[in-house]
């Protein structure tokens, strides 16, 4: 199951109410985040998001895995929430330029906002070492291919099942490393 979020983000063209956000006011946000009814939530580029916390119980106690597209905050609230059923995936652009490119080419998004989304993914990139796996989504079912893998390997290990670990590229690590020195992310002191 694919959560999904709530927003105080305008909703693009291309978007459904209900199906890839919940958009509402800040009032309502803020009414959600006081009822203690999301199990996460951050400002991000200037907005709110957050997961409710109803869905995702269900899904949880149903048995289901959950996969959630947030940003590093909310990966951590989520691995904090639920440390046993949580495992955290960054998934990369090939290069700064496709990050780039890819925003400029949905055309949805202001120039202003695609700015503050370019400065923002240093502090996005910066957080990468806190993840379980990197994925570099260069070509999108390769990506999905290895995203399906880490789920398989890391229910079965759930269950104590005895399996092997996904195959995986080793190029994320180079990858990293090179949008960190595009995005000028400077490496954590040790």
């Amino acid at each position: 199951m694919s959560s999904v979020s709530m927003t105080t983000r305008g909703r693009r063209r291309s978007e459904g109410h209900g199906i890839d956000y919940h958009f509402v006011d800040r009032s309502q946000f803020g009414r959600e985040v006081a009822a203690g009814g999301l199990v996460e939530w951050a400002e991000v580029y200037g907005n709110l998001y957050g997961t409710p916390k109803a869905p995702v119980e269900a899904a949880l106690r149903g048995g289901r895995d959950v996969l959630f597209d947030i940003d590093w905050q909310g990966a951590g609230q989520i691995a904090d929430a639920y440390p046993i059923h949580s495992v955290r995936v960054f998934i990369l652009p090939p290069s700064a330029e496709a990050l780039r490119s890819r925003l400029v080419r949905r055309a949805e998004d202001s120039d202003e906002v695609i700015a503050r989304r370019l400065a923002g993914a240093a502090e996005d990139v910066s957080h990468a070492a806190e993840y379980d796996y990197l994925l570099v989504n260069e070509d999108l079912e390769a990506c999905l291919s290895s995203l399906r893998q880490i789920v398989a390997y890391e229910r079965a290990r759930r269950l104590g099942l005895e399996v092997s670990p996904p195959r995986l590229d080793d190029e994320a690590g180079g990858v990293l490393l090179a949008l960190q020195d595009d995005l000028g992310v400077r490496a954590p002191a040790p």
